[in-house]
């Protein structure tokens, strides 16, 4: 008797988007949560102040350190969602948009979700850990590079959910991800190294459950 991780992925590429706005929000329920947030968020910076705007994004939650004491706690997880510029927000949000649905079709939308944020959580932690100097933080970046770290795991551990294209784009994306984050200085390396490196682990115990399979 097959399980569903052995019944394999479809035929194609899974990073294809070719699903209708209806259908979209139906399937991958999560992912559309996620993105609809972020948005929300910069719009909502935009108008108190500016999502530049240092001040407008630490009264909405950034991670920053100046010096002081710890950050609070919720700014571990608020600035997931929040972004310094409209080019900030589309190249995460793209990349949330394309990537990260089969994920969640695979773990579900609990598991997904906890994974999401988790990773997120440990790559702004990895950011307050590794920065003596004071700095501030925020973009979805973290949760996406945990996103590539689980496709890692997965192609590397459980080849057979994902066909060998999207295999093979997924290495090309990280691989281009990795050389990115060091050579751009506008980049929190911390954060896309934490979160991917959380992504790895947390999806191999997340993959101990049964994955669930395309349809």
């Amino acid at each position: 008797m097959q399980t569903d991780i052995e019944r394999g992925p479809p035929d194609g590429m899974l990073f294809l988007r070719k699903e209708s706005f209806r259908e979209y929000v139906r399937r991958y329920p999560v992912t559309t949560l996620l993105l609809a947030i972020q948005i929300a968020l910069y719009i909502a910076t935009e108008v108190y102040g500016s999502s530049k705007d240092e001040l407008t994004l630490e009264h909405f939650g950034a991670l920053f350190r100046d010096g002081g004491s710890a950050p609070e706690w919720w700014r571990y997880i608020a600035p997931i969602f929040l972004h310094s510029g409209i080019e900030h927000l589309l190249f995460n949000s793209f990349a949330l948009l394309v990537f990260a649905p089969p994920l969640e079709r695979l773990f579900g939308p609990l598991r997904y979700a906890a994974f999401y944020l988790l990773t997120g959580i440990i790559g702004n932690i990895a950011t307050d850990l590794f920065h003596s100097e004071p700095y501030m933080a925020i973009g979805a970046s973290g949760a996406i590079f945990g996103v590539y770290g689980a496709y890692i795991y997965i192609g590397l551990f459980k080849p057979e959910v994902l066909d060998i294209q999207s295999r093979k784009t997924m290495y090309t994306i990280v691989i281009i991800g990795i050389v990115f984050t060091f050579i751009s200085r506008q980049v929190n390396v911390s954060a896309h190294l934490g979160g991917f490196v959380a992504g790895v682990a947390l999806a191999a115990v997340m993959s101990l459950l049964p994955l669930r399979r395309f349809d």
